[in-house]
């Protein structure tokens, strides 16, 4: 099963980054460093979520339903005329419903270290998080996810299954972040400070946020 940093790396994953840059007018790089970040701490704060029944229950239903990977099928459609207003609304929702009173911080320290204000992190996030549950929402499906501890399992290993604890604290920060900017120092060489593997997640995170 392929980790969502992978999923940035391939072909789709450019696709998706040029299309969501070209939609919302900011920077390729720029948005790229932004989904790098963001798609991890997304599936981590989703991961919290489905850890509760309700929560479980609730991201169950919504891949059964409105989010089966379809959106992934035509995303020359999706980004050609420009996003239309639906989905946008659709992300905004899904970021509330994910990320709950902890977005605007989450959006702020995100901000900060890729170079973007605030709120063009948001515009970013608001396109992505679709497509984010477009791919949870297929691998759920070809992976016959039907029941609360698949779902964590599916989430766990997309995140990639053995980050390594500095890891783990590293998104445990980013969603606890209050937004003042001094979670970044905390946790600036937490993935390059302790962990010596420089592939997958602490690598592509550890040459963001290090240094």
């Amino acid at each position: 099963m392929s980790g969502i940093l992978d999923l940035l790396n391939s072909d789709l994953g450019k696709t998706i980054i040029n299309g969501v840059s070209g939609s919302t007018g900011n920077d390729a790089n720029k948005t790229s460093s932004v989904l790098t970040m963001a798609l991890p701490v997304l599936m981590k704060a989703m991961e919290r979520n489905a850890s509760t029944t309700q929560g479980a229950q609730g991201l169950m239903g919504a891949l059964n339903s409105k989010h089966d990977g379809s959106i992934l099928d035509n995303l020359g459609g999706l980004f050609g005329g420009g996003v239309n207003e639906e989905v946008k609304v659709d992300g905004a929702k899904i970021l509330g419903h994910v990320l709950g009173g902890k977005q605007q911080g989450v959006q702020q320290v995100i901000g900060q270290k890729a170079g973007i204000d605030a709120g063009s992190v948001g515009d970013i996030l608001k396109v992505a998080a679709p497509i984010l549950m477009g791919m949870l929402g297929k691998q759920a499906r070809q992976n016959n996810v039907s029941s609360e501890s698949q779902l964590t399992g599916l989430i766990g290993g997309m995140l990639g299954g053995n980050e390594t604890r500095n890891e783990q604290s590293f998104l445990e920060s980013i969603l606890d972040a209050d937004g003042d900017g001094s979670v970044i120092d905390d946790v600036a060489g937490m993935v390059l400070g302790g962990s010596k593997k420089k592939s997958g997640l602490g690598g592509l995170l550890g040459g963001l946020f290090g240094k």
